[in-house]
């Protein structure tokens, strides 16, 4: 398993940006696939991005397509999710999570996943 701990979070206003941090532990970081989600307040968590084990594929969430940006550095064992443009709408916990060995951007998605992190409170203001 991995072990994640993310970071960045604050208050920021509309219109802003913003990039959170994950930082991973473990032998098997650079081999899995892995997910930022968020749950705002009184709403279930939800997939926000995913990011294949090499970087080499992305997929997002509708409502913060070209706006967000999901990466990592497997030298470092962070995942990272850049923020931009930010919207009242995405007040939120943010979590990283990482799935199983050969998870896939899908399964992510789905919420097949091995590890969460313990959360970083985003809070935009309008």
């Amino acid at each position: 398993q991995v072990q994640l701990v993310e970071s960045g979070g604050g208050l920021v206003q509309a219109g802003g940006s913003l990039r959170l941090s994950c930082a991973a532990s473990g032998r098997t970081f650079g081999s899995v696939a892995m997910g930022w989600f968020r749950q705002a307040p009184g709403k279930e968590r939800e997939f926000v991005a995913a990011i294949r084990w090499n970087g080499g594929s992305t997929y997002y969430t509708d409502s913060v397509k070209g706006r967000f940006f999901i990466s990592r550095d497997n030298a470092k064992n962070t995942m990272y999710l850049q923020m931009n443009s930010l919207k009242s709408e995405d007040t939120a916990v943010y979590y990283c999570a990482a799935g199983p060995p050969g998870s896939t951007l899908y399964s992510i998605k789905m919420g097949s996943l091995d590890s969460w992190g313990q959360g970083t409170l985003v809070t935009v203001s309008s």
